[in-house]
Protein backbone atom coordinates (compact mmCIF):
# COMPACT_ATOMS: atom_id res chain seq x y z
CA UNK A 1 0.00 0.00 0.00
CA UNK A 2 1.49 3.56 -1.02
CA UNK A 3 2.40 5.91 1.90
CA UNK A 4 0.05 8.79 2.08
CA UNK A 5 2.53 12.22 1.52
CA UNK A 6 3.33 14.05 5.08
CA UNK A 7 1.91 17.53 4.23
CA UNK A 8 3.42 20.55 5.97
CA UNK A 9 1.01 23.09 7.30
CA UNK A 10 2.25 26.92 7.51
CA UNK A 11 0.59 29.50 9.80
CA UNK A 12 0.51 32.74 10.14
CA UNK A 13 2.74 34.78 12.43
CA UNK A 14 0.35 37.61 14.42
CA UNK A 15 3.08 39.16 17.03
CA UNK A 16 5.76 39.85 14.24
CA UNK A 17 5.67 43.35 14.37
CA UNK A 18 5.01 43.78 17.99
CA UNK A 19 0.82 43.87 17.68
CA UNK A 20 -1.82 42.04 16.19
CA UNK A 21 -1.41 42.52 12.68
CA UNK A 22 -2.78 39.85 10.41
CA UNK A 23 -1.05 40.77 7.30
CA UNK A 24 2.09 40.70 5.84
CA UNK A 25 4.24 40.87 2.78
CA UNK A 26 8.03 39.98 1.90
CA UNK A 27 10.38 39.65 -1.46
CA UNK A 28 10.13 35.99 -2.51
CA UNK A 29 13.55 36.06 -3.08
CA UNK A 30 14.04 37.07 0.69
CA UNK A 31 11.27 34.95 2.45
CA UNK A 32 12.00 31.29 3.81
CA UNK A 33 10.12 28.81 5.11
CA UNK A 34 6.69 28.26 2.69
CA UNK A 35 8.10 30.38 -0.12
CA UNK A 36 9.54 28.24 -3.02
CA UNK A 37 9.14 24.93 -0.93
CA UNK A 38 9.80 22.43 -3.28
CA UNK A 39 7.53 19.72 -0.57
CA UNK A 40 4.52 19.85 -0.82
CA UNK A 41 2.63 22.05 1.83
CA UNK A 42 -0.40 24.15 2.36
CA UNK A 43 -0.84 27.46 4.69
CA UNK A 44 -3.59 28.57 6.63
CA UNK A 45 -4.29 31.89 5.28
CA UNK A 46 -4.75 33.78 2.46
CA UNK A 47 -1.92 34.36 -0.42
CA UNK A 48 -1.27 36.51 -3.35
CA UNK A 49 1.68 36.01 -5.17
CA UNK A 50 3.36 38.35 -8.01
CA UNK A 51 5.82 37.27 -9.96
CA UNK A 52 8.04 39.64 -11.51
CA UNK A 53 11.05 37.01 -12.86
CA UNK A 54 11.82 33.82 -12.91
CA UNK A 55 10.50 30.27 -14.58
CA UNK A 56 8.91 27.01 -13.30
CA UNK A 57 6.05 25.50 -12.23
CA UNK A 58 3.27 26.21 -9.30
CA UNK A 59 1.38 23.35 -8.01
CA UNK A 60 -1.39 24.58 -6.13
CA UNK A 61 -4.12 21.35 -5.64
CA UNK A 62 -3.77 18.93 -8.79
CA UNK A 63 -3.25 22.08 -11.08
CA UNK A 64 0.48 23.09 -12.53
CA UNK A 65 0.59 26.85 -13.19
CA UNK A 66 3.36 28.02 -15.23
CA UNK A 67 5.61 30.83 -13.84
CA UNK A 68 6.34 33.69 -16.19
CA UNK A 69 6.84 37.54 -15.11
CA UNK A 70 3.47 39.37 -14.82
CA UNK A 71 1.91 36.70 -13.35
CA UNK A 72 -0.50 36.28 -10.31
CA UNK A 73 -1.27 33.70 -8.30
CA UNK A 74 -3.91 33.47 -5.47
CA UNK A 75 -4.34 30.74 -2.97
CA UNK A 76 -6.85 30.18 -0.38
CA UNK A 77 -6.08 28.73 3.01
CA UNK A 78 -6.37 24.56 2.87
CA UNK A 79 -4.97 24.14 -0.69
CA UNK A 80 -2.26 21.84 -1.76
CA UNK A 81 0.67 23.26 -2.53
CA UNK A 82 4.49 22.86 -4.27
CA UNK A 83 6.98 24.84 -6.35
CA UNK A 84 9.24 23.47 -8.66
CA UNK A 85 11.30 26.28 -10.23
CA UNK A 86 13.91 26.67 -13.03
CA UNK A 87 15.27 30.02 -13.21
CA UNK A 88 15.22 32.53 -9.98
CA UNK A 89 11.70 33.24 -9.40
CA UNK A 90 11.51 36.81 -7.73
CA UNK A 91 8.79 38.86 -6.79
CA UNK A 92 6.07 39.94 -3.97
CA UNK A 93 3.94 37.13 -1.53
CA UNK A 94 1.57 39.16 0.03
CA UNK A 95 -0.42 36.81 2.62
CA UNK A 96 -3.10 37.54 5.22
CA UNK A 97 -4.75 36.12 7.94
CA UNK A 98 -9.04 36.46 6.99
CA UNK A 99 -9.88 38.67 9.87
CA UNK A 100 -7.60 41.46 9.21
CA UNK A 101 -10.37 42.35 6.73
CA UNK A 102 -13.20 40.80 8.78
CA UNK A 103 -12.61 42.88 11.73
CA UNK A 104 -12.66 46.38 9.61
CA UNK A 105 -15.38 45.53 7.18
CA UNK A 106 -17.51 43.83 9.59
CA UNK A 107 -18.56 41.92 7.01
CA UNK A 108 -17.85 37.53 7.57
CA UNK A 109 -18.72 37.39 3.43
CA UNK A 110 -16.26 39.95 2.35
CA UNK A 111 -13.50 37.62 1.02
CA UNK A 112 -16.40 35.48 -0.88
CA UNK A 113 -16.87 38.75 -3.18
CA UNK A 114 -13.65 38.16 -5.13
CA UNK A 115 -14.01 36.16 -7.76
CA UNK A 116 -10.40 34.41 -7.28
CA UNK A 117 -10.63 33.27 -3.67
CA UNK A 118 -12.38 29.92 -3.61
CA UNK A 119 -13.12 29.15 -7.10
CA UNK A 120 -13.87 26.09 -8.83
CA UNK A 121 -14.75 26.66 -12.11
CA UNK A 122 -11.70 29.34 -13.51
CA UNK A 123 -7.96 29.14 -12.54
CA UNK A 124 -6.69 30.61 -9.69
CA UNK A 125 -4.01 32.49 -11.77
CA UNK A 126 -3.85 35.26 -14.52
CA UNK A 127 -1.07 36.70 -16.35
CA UNK A 128 -2.05 40.92 -17.47
CA UNK A 129 -0.25 43.11 -19.52
CA UNK A 130 2.71 45.12 -18.17
CA UNK A 131 0.56 48.42 -17.20
CA UNK A 132 -1.90 46.82 -15.10
CA UNK A 133 0.96 44.58 -13.45
CA UNK A 134 2.43 48.07 -12.61
CA UNK A 135 -0.35 49.54 -11.18
CA UNK A 136 -0.23 46.48 -8.75
CA UNK A 137 3.23 46.87 -7.98
CA UNK A 138 2.90 50.24 -7.03
CA UNK A 139 0.29 49.40 -4.18
CA UNK A 140 2.85 46.91 -3.20
CA UNK A 141 5.35 48.98 -2.93
CA UNK A 142 3.19 51.75 -0.57
CA UNK A 143 2.57 48.78 1.67
CA UNK A 144 5.86 47.46 1.93
CA UNK A 145 7.01 50.96 3.04
CA UNK A 146 4.22 51.20 5.77
CA UNK A 147 5.67 48.15 6.75
CA UNK A 148 9.51 49.76 7.29
CA UNK A 149 8.04 52.30 9.14
CA UNK A 150 5.02 50.86 11.29
CA UNK A 151 3.39 53.38 13.35
CA UNK A 152 0.09 53.32 15.37
CA UNK A 153 -2.43 54.13 12.76
CA UNK A 154 -0.70 51.35 10.34
CA UNK A 155 -3.41 49.09 10.14
CA UNK A 156 -5.85 51.35 9.07
CA UNK A 157 -3.72 52.59 5.89
CA UNK A 158 -2.31 49.41 4.74
CA UNK A 159 -5.80 47.40 5.06
CA UNK A 160 -7.31 50.59 2.75
CA UNK A 161 -4.75 50.09 0.41
CA UNK A 162 -5.07 46.08 0.70
CA UNK A 163 -8.98 47.00 -0.39
CA UNK A 164 -8.07 48.99 -3.33
CA UNK A 165 -5.70 46.52 -4.45
CA UNK A 166 -8.35 43.23 -4.03
CA UNK A 167 -11.12 45.58 -6.17
CA UNK A 168 -8.40 46.16 -8.80
CA UNK A 169 -6.94 42.57 -9.13
CA UNK A 170 -10.90 41.55 -9.22
CA UNK A 171 -11.57 43.55 -12.18
CA UNK A 172 -8.55 42.31 -13.54
CA UNK A 173 -9.42 38.67 -13.41
CA UNK A 174 -12.92 39.51 -14.26
CA UNK A 175 -11.44 40.77 -17.14
CA UNK A 176 -8.90 37.92 -18.30
CA UNK A 177 -12.06 34.94 -17.61
CA UNK A 178 -14.79 37.29 -19.13
CA UNK A 179 -16.98 37.08 -15.88
CA UNK A 180 -19.05 39.02 -13.46
CA UNK A 181 -16.87 41.63 -11.56
CA UNK A 182 -19.39 43.08 -9.92
CA UNK A 183 -18.25 42.97 -6.46
CA UNK A 184 -22.03 43.76 -4.49
CA UNK A 185 -24.00 40.70 -6.40
CA UNK A 186 -26.99 39.69 -3.88
CA UNK A 187 -25.79 38.48 -0.65
CA UNK A 188 -27.39 35.33 -0.66
CA UNK A 189 -24.93 34.49 -3.50
CA UNK A 190 -21.89 35.46 -0.72
CA UNK A 191 -23.65 33.61 1.46
CA UNK A 192 -24.15 30.40 -0.50
CA UNK A 193 -20.19 30.10 -1.18
CA UNK A 194 -19.24 30.68 2.47
CA UNK A 195 -21.73 27.84 3.42
CA UNK A 196 -20.38 25.69 0.54
CA UNK A 197 -17.06 26.17 1.97
CA UNK A 198 -18.15 24.83 5.53
CA UNK A 199 -20.86 22.08 4.49
CA UNK A 200 -19.80 20.54 1.31
CA UNK A 201 -18.78 17.35 3.27
CA UNK A 202 -22.25 17.19 4.49
CA UNK A 203 -24.47 18.71 2.17
CA UNK A 204 -24.60 17.99 -1.68
CA UNK A 205 -28.16 19.08 -2.53
CA UNK A 206 -29.29 22.23 -3.79
CA UNK A 207 -32.22 22.20 -1.61
CA UNK A 208 -30.16 21.41 1.43
CA UNK A 209 -28.52 24.86 1.37
CA UNK A 210 -31.90 26.19 -0.31
CA UNK A 211 -33.65 25.88 3.31
CA UNK A 212 -30.36 27.09 5.13
CA UNK A 213 -30.81 30.33 3.07
CA UNK A 214 -34.36 30.67 3.14
CA UNK A 215 -34.50 30.66 -0.72
CA UNK A 216 -35.83 29.12 -3.53
CA UNK A 217 -34.14 26.95 -5.68
CA UNK A 218 -34.77 29.23 -8.97
CA UNK A 219 -33.51 32.40 -6.89
CA UNK A 220 -30.49 31.00 -5.90
CA UNK A 221 -30.18 29.17 -9.61
CA UNK A 222 -30.90 32.48 -10.68
CA UNK A 223 -28.09 34.27 -8.91
CA UNK A 224 -25.68 31.95 -8.97
CA UNK A 225 -25.77 31.88 -13.07
CA UNK A 226 -25.53 35.80 -12.65
CA UNK A 227 -22.04 36.20 -10.66
CA UNK A 228 -20.31 32.22 -11.94
CA UNK A 229 -22.12 31.26 -15.14
CA UNK A 230 -23.06 28.22 -13.27
CA UNK A 231 -26.04 26.74 -12.05
CA UNK A 232 -26.37 25.72 -7.56
CA UNK A 233 -25.67 22.47 -8.39
CA UNK A 234 -22.91 22.71 -11.25
CA UNK A 235 -20.78 24.56 -8.25
CA UNK A 236 -21.62 22.08 -5.42
CA UNK A 237 -20.24 19.71 -7.69
CA UNK A 238 -16.96 21.73 -9.10
CA UNK A 239 -16.51 21.89 -5.17
CA UNK A 240 -16.54 18.29 -4.52
CA UNK A 241 -15.08 17.36 -7.15
CA UNK A 242 -11.97 19.74 -6.15
CA UNK A 243 -12.01 18.36 -2.85
CA UNK A 244 -11.95 14.74 -4.10
CA UNK A 245 -8.90 15.26 -6.41
CA UNK A 246 -7.09 16.63 -3.12
CA UNK A 247 -7.79 13.50 -1.06
CA UNK A 248 -7.05 11.60 -4.54
CA UNK A 249 -3.44 13.67 -4.87
CA UNK A 250 -2.70 12.70 -0.50
CA UNK A 251 -3.57 8.69 -1.76
CA UNK A 252 -6.40 8.68 0.29
CA UNK A 253 -8.27 4.98 0.03
CA UNK A 254 -11.46 4.91 -2.26
CA UNK A 255 -13.29 3.94 0.91
CA UNK A 256 -11.82 6.30 2.95
CA UNK A 257 -12.71 9.54 0.66
CA UNK A 258 -16.45 7.74 -0.07
CA UNK A 259 -16.40 7.72 3.79
CA UNK A 260 -15.46 11.17 4.46
CA UNK A 261 -17.81 12.74 1.50
CA UNK A 262 -20.99 10.20 2.75
CA UNK A 263 -21.40 8.31 -0.48
CA UNK A 264 -23.39 5.40 0.33
CA UNK A 265 -20.86 2.69 -1.22
CA UNK A 266 -17.91 2.92 -3.26
CA UNK A 267 -20.10 2.21 -6.56
CA UNK A 268 -22.35 5.37 -6.13
CA UNK A 269 -18.92 7.36 -5.34
CA UNK A 270 -17.43 5.89 -8.81
CA UNK A 271 -20.35 6.89 -10.73
CA UNK A 272 -20.45 10.61 -9.66
CA UNK A 273 -16.91 10.87 -10.67
CA UNK A 274 -16.84 9.63 -13.69
CA UNK A 275 -19.73 11.53 -14.42
CA UNK A 276 -18.13 14.48 -13.83
CA UNK A 277 -14.54 14.03 -14.80
CA UNK A 278 -14.95 11.52 -17.98
CA UNK A 279 -12.55 9.11 -15.78
CA UNK A 280 -12.58 7.25 -12.51
CA UNK A 281 -10.92 7.82 -9.54
CA UNK A 282 -8.47 4.42 -10.44
CA UNK A 283 -7.55 6.36 -13.66
CA UNK A 284 -7.39 9.52 -12.21
CA UNK A 285 -4.73 8.83 -9.43
CA UNK A 286 -2.71 6.40 -11.65
CA UNK A 287 -2.31 10.25 -14.36
CA UNK A 288 -0.76 11.48 -11.14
Amino acid sequence: MALIPKIKTYHFVPDKYGSELLLDIGRIETLKNYVLDSTLHQLSFYEIIFITAGSGTFLLDEYKMPLYPQTIIFTSPGQLRRWEIETEVKGYSLFFEKDFLHLFFSDELFLYRFQYFSQYSHPTNMQIGETSFEKCLELLYEIEREFEQIQNDSNHLIRSILYQLLVILNRYYASVYNIQRDTYVHADFYRFRSLLEKRFLQDHTVEAYTQMLHVSPGFLNKICRQFSGLSALQMIHCKLISEIKKRLYQNKSIKEICFEFGFSDPSNFNRFFKKLTNTTPQQYRKKL
